[in-house]
């Protein structure tokens, strides 16, 4: 699934909706919990989307990098449990202690934060600036699933740009995964 560009609930310059989440690491999560960070990266993912699965090791390496830089990526997962119990909260305890992760991975279980950014796929960004505002929604880059067939680099070129307080040239582009699987 690509996302819909017409038909986005933020716009670019709209503030971060806030959400209070608990996270993987056992800790809950606020807009507020990152108020230290210049840079907010919201991807809404989940465990069982291939697209999030072949993006993983980018977006650990996308924190790596820019975390000394200001930049904080969590990730959000929106998916309903019932149908796809894969994407529970235990199995996202697990998921990210197997795989990980060097970011932390909140539980939207009641969709609400989902519904708030509008978001629409996984893996799907939404990054922020120091004030909160919206500079850049999309995908992480033109091939999820394959990194070497990765040509644009499309969440990179945006951090760039922001971390040297540049404009974005390129702010929205088409989130390439999954459906939210929605209730």
């Amino acid at each position: 699934m690509e996302s819909n560009l017409q038909n986005l609930k933020l716009k670019i310059g709209d503030k971060a909706p806030d959400f209070n989440l608990p996270g993987a690491d056992g800790k809950a999560y606020s807009l507020d919990s990152f108020r230290g960070k210049m840079i907010l990266v919201i991807v809404f993912m989940c465990n069982h989307c291939p697209y999030v699965q072949g993006s993983l090791d980018r977006l650990k390496a996308i924190q790596a990098d820019f975390g000394i830089k200001g930049v904080q990526i969590v990730g959000i997962n929106s998916n309903d449990e019932v149908n796809y119990p894969e994407d529970s909260f235990d199995k996202m305890v697990e998921y990210s202690r197997m795989h990980k992760h060097n970011f932390p991975y909140l539980r939207d279980e009641d969709q609400k934060t989902a519904n708030a950014y509008g978001a629409q796929c996984t893996p799907e960004c939404f990054v922020f600036d120091s004030h909160r505002a919206l500079r850049y929604h999309g995908r992480i880059d033109n091939s999820p699933k394959d990194a070497n067939a990765v040509q644009t680099t499309d969440l990179r070129n945006a951090l760039e740009a922001m971390v040297h307080n540049k404009k974005v040239m390129i702010e929205l582009t088409p989130a390439i995964g999954c459906s939210i699987k929605w209730r």
